[in-house]
């Protein structure tokens, strides 16, 4: 049976076509660890706080001081997303977020030993989208790269800054 995905000149498969929009990509096994990890650990910390019959109530309140900033932690490493919407890519890793238009992204990289993707940019930068990670789920990422992708070839221009429309890529 042939394959609604042809192979892309890297020998990848590529969607058929694009996703519809707007579309958010986020590590989802990885972000409900997190919060679940944060929550547990909470709730442990909170209940031997008030458990310690020696502690004084600083030292309670001091636990759970630091246990609400560990969760802080932890929440923030949950925070990373990437959201494709009719206007761009809006990415938002652990502390910036970033709007990119679509002819801005030139290309969607996930290379074998990656973290994250990474986002090749029309200034000659490259960004990473931490939104997309195949720590936990590999093939999630793999196919959340390739959507994107996708979308990048089907809205952006792939132009280098500056450079007329058909001299870039």
């Amino acid at each position: 049976m042939p394959s609604k995905t042809p192979p892309d000149g890297g020998g990848r498969a590529r969607p058929a076509f694009p996703p519809p929009l707007p579309v958010t990509f986020r590590p989802r096994r990885t972000r409900l660890a997190l919060l679940f990890a944060g929550v547990a650990m909470l709730v442990v910390v909170a209940c031997l706080a008030l458990l310690l019959d020696a502690a004084e109530p600083a030292e309670q309140a001091g636990f759970l001081v630091v246990a609400v900033i560990v969760d802080g932690v932890l929440a923030l490493l949950a925070r990373p997303k990437v959201v494709a919407d009719h206007g761009g890519v809006t990415v938002v890793n652990l502390t910036r977020v970033r709007r990119l238009t679509w002819p801005e992204i030139l290309a969607v990289n996930l290379r074998p030993g990656d973290p994250w993707v990474f986002l090749d940019l029309s200034d000659g930068t490259s960004m990473p989208a931490l939104g997309i990670q195949p720590g936990i789920a590999r093939h999630s990422a793999i196919r959340d790269a390739r959507a994107l992708r996708a979308l990048v070839d089907a809205h952006g221009t792939g132009t280098e800054a500056g450079a007329p429309p058909g001299t870039g890529r």
